[in-house]
């Protein structure tokens, strides 16, 4: 028997509808994207979680299908707004259930920020890859990634309609994957080209200026003063070789995070979702039957 499939629109406080997806029955695992993905990173997660859970996925504002702004400037892409909108897919999608809050990326920071103004909606965290905050002091390691993205959207906001018509053709072209590849974003021996390819052409069909502002709001961001006050299960997911959040900042968050577990996958980087899911998806069973739903 095939799981259900329910999707709609959350609308939220200030009007923007947001689009989610909900597939299955059970318990609700509602995942988090990270900065300029669409659900379908999650495709493999929801194939193999539907069958005992309820797996919610959804757009953030301006994203897939969820409400886009006509002027790029009132596309409000905080961390605090972006927790505000999960607030709102959380009722229209769950109702009045507790969740387990699963993100990746940027989607981990949504989560801790969503967990600091509502801790009695959430059962447990699974950060997959992702920081609590100031994300691009740590990419690559590089403490001037800040000013280099700072500079890249001056660039994109001064340049407007011919900086889509110069970035938009390479991201759809076979260089934009060679690229993700040969900069160790993405390994090709693990993850499938026809998967980046996606990943790639939702960000050329994004406003890169929405993109690039919302890039420099994981920085603004900063929940580490959340983890401490953890009181649920929490399974930090890490990759021994993802470049946008080296290894030592999850053991960080695990030992910040009281009993915090960590799953750190070998030979992976931060498109480690798609690129070794059996792992993943094994580990955070293993750990929602045994820490989060006990009883079932």
């Amino acid at each position: 028997m095939s799981p259900s499939i329910r999707a709609g629109f959350a609308t939220a406080d200030d009007g923007v509808r947001l689009y989610w997806r909900a597939v299955g029955n059970g318990p609700v695992l509602m995942c988090n994207n990270g900065v300029g993905v669409s659900t379908y990173f999650w495709r493999y997660f929801v194939d193999f979680f539907a069958k005992e859970y309820t797996v919610v996925v959804w757009d953030y504002r301006a994203h897939g299908r969820s409400d886009r702004v006509k002027d790029w400037r009132e596309a409000d892409m905080s961390i605090a707004r972006l927790a505000d909108d999960l607030h709102a897919v959380i009722a229209a999608a769950a109702g009045d259930q507790s969740v387990v809050l699963v993100g990746h990326s940027m989607g981990c920071q949504v989560g801790f920020e969503y967990y600091r103004n509502h801790p009695e909606r959430v059962l447990a965290l699974v950060p997959m890859l992702g920081s609590a905050g100031r994300t691009l002091e740590t990419f690559f390691d590089y403490a001037g990634s800040p000013k280099l993205f700072e500079f890249a959207s001056r660039m994109v906001d001064s340049q407007g309609a011919a900086a889509h018509a110069l970035i938009r053709p390479i991201l759809r072209s076979p260089l934009a994957w060679f690229v993700t590849w040969r900069l160790d974003l993405v390994d090709p021996v693990y993850a499938s080209r026809e998967d980046m390819v996606k990943y790639l052409g939702h960000i050329a069909r994004l406003d890169l200026r929405v993109f690039l502002h919302n890039v420099l709001e994981v920085q603004k961001h900063d929940a580490w003063d959340v983890l401490p006050k953890i009181v649920v299960p929490t399974l930090i997911v890490a990759a021994e070789r993802d470049a946008f959040t080296p290894m030592w900042l999850s053991r960080k968050e695990v030992d910040t995070i009281p009993g915090a577990e960590l799953l750190v996958l070998a030979d992976a980087s931060h498109a480690a979702l798609i690129e070794q899911p059996e792992n993943i998806h094994h580990r955070v069973a293993r750990f929602l039957r045994e820490r989060v739903f006990v009883t079932l």
